[in-house]
């Protein structure tokens, strides 16, 4: 029996303390609500270096509290400068400063994803993340889930939140199935640069013959860099070689100014990384089972997306500040003096609100996937100056 196995009974357990994850454990504490995070890995994990942020990103930030603190460390940057990597020469610049539909006008920062990590992390209770808890199962236990670890712990959750990322086992659990690739790839590194650079904060993007890249100053001595392609031939090679891949990178590079190619030359090969691009297809994200019962699914265990509208962590960002509005509401209207409430009435509270969380993402889901595959796919076709061009 699954109860002669529990140890541990949890209100709110989510599996992942990656952005989405942390994020939404750090809002249910700012309004009083306890989580239990679960890690696979012995520590945070800060791959990918870092990522570009933009408006809706930063706005969810200020929701969680830590938007001003993540500014002070990371330049605005100005503009978009869109440049042919055929040509070698400059095809348009769109400013930041334009005043945006909605009011106001952009905020792009290169956020280094570990800064990002650490900053969530740091205003949790010390008890809220345990590591090196990997999820095996997920049973049904009444009204609770019983999840599974791989070192024979069970916990018991009273709600459930998926924040496992493109291989998630919550998604899984759900009947949802995995990301489809997409026959593109990146390549992604970060570059600490001891002088001060004296580049300019703008956002610096590369296109033609099929290759999109881009350079991103984060600071005023560290950049974020990308490189996408078509998976090549050699894509195994690339996955586990560093050096392999680091060359790969500077040789799709074309007509590109030295300052540029030294900011991928001088990049350490431990800050190289590649991997595969994919996405859920849209009607996935529309008609699958996002949420069942107490359980559902954040960020890209929600709606993986490539990478080419810069949405991937600012949509979790976004998702987690969605759900806590709307857990909380039920948590709270369940919160009796006299605790008179059953069981099945707070399980059928919570079910709602995860509906509710939902039926409020997942058009945005779908809206994002499909554009950004859609863009990715028009920037990398083989145009000989870019898409500009036209």
């Amino acid at each position: 029996m699954v109860d002669q196995e529990i140890k541990q009974e949890e209100e709110i357990v989510i599996v992942g303390a990656g952005i989405a994850g942390l994020a939404v454990a750090l809002g249910l504490h700012r309004l009083g609500f306890k989580s239990l995070v679960l890690e696979s890995s012995d520590c945070l994990r800060a791959t990918g270096a870092a990522l570009g942020t933009w408006t809706n990103g930063w706005q969810a930030l200020d929701a969680l509290g830590i938007g001003d603190s993540l500014r002070s460390q990371h330049v605005r940057l100005q503009a978009l400068v869109a440049n042919s990597c055929v040509a070698g020469v400059a095809m348009a610049e769109i400013p930041f400063t334009t005043e945006r539909p909605s009011g106001g006008v952009h905020e792009v920062r290169g956020l280094r994803r570990k800064v990002l990590l650490e900053t969530l992390a740091k205003d949790l209770p010390s008890e809220s993340i345990r590591f090196s808890s990997k999820v095996v199962a997920i049973e049904e236990s009444g009204y609770f889930k019983a999840v599974h670890l791989a070192d024979g712990a069970t916990i018991k959750a009273k709600v459930l939140i998926g924040c496992d990322g493109v291989n998630s086992v919550v998604a899984k659990w759900l009947g949802l199935k995995k990301p489809s690739l997409v026959g593109r790839a990146a390549i992604r590194g970060f570059t600490v640069i001891e002088e001060s650079h004296g580049f300019e904060h703008k956002f610096q993007q590369f296109m033609g013959e099929g290759i999109r890249y881009g350079v991103i100053p984060c600071d005023d001595t560290s950049f974020y860099w990308f490189v996408t392609f078509a998976t090549p031939p050699q894509d195994k090679e690339l996955q586990e070689d560093p050096e392999k891949r680091k060359q790969f990178a500077l040789s799709k590079l074309g007509k590109v100014p030295d300052k540029i190619r030294k900011i991928l030359e001088r990049t350490k090969l431990e800050d190289v990384t590649y991997s595969p691009l994919g996405c859920r297809p849209p009607w996935q994200v529309l008609l699958g089972d996002i949420s069942k019962d107490n359980v559902c699914v954040v960020g890209d265990a929600f709606h993986p997306m490539t990478p080419d509208l810069g949405q991937g962590a600012c949509s979790a960002l976004e998702d987690a500040v969605v759900l806590v509005r709307h857990l909380a509401k039920a948590l709270t209207k369940g919160a009796r003096k006299d605790h008179s409430y059953s069981e099945k009435e707070e399980f059928d509270r919570i079910k709602e609100s995860l509906r509710e969380y939902v039926k409020e993402r997942k058009w945005r889901g779908c809206e994002l996937v499909t554009t950004a595959y859609t863009i990715g796919a028009i920037q990398q076709s083989k145009n000989k100056t870019g898409w500009f061009s036209n």
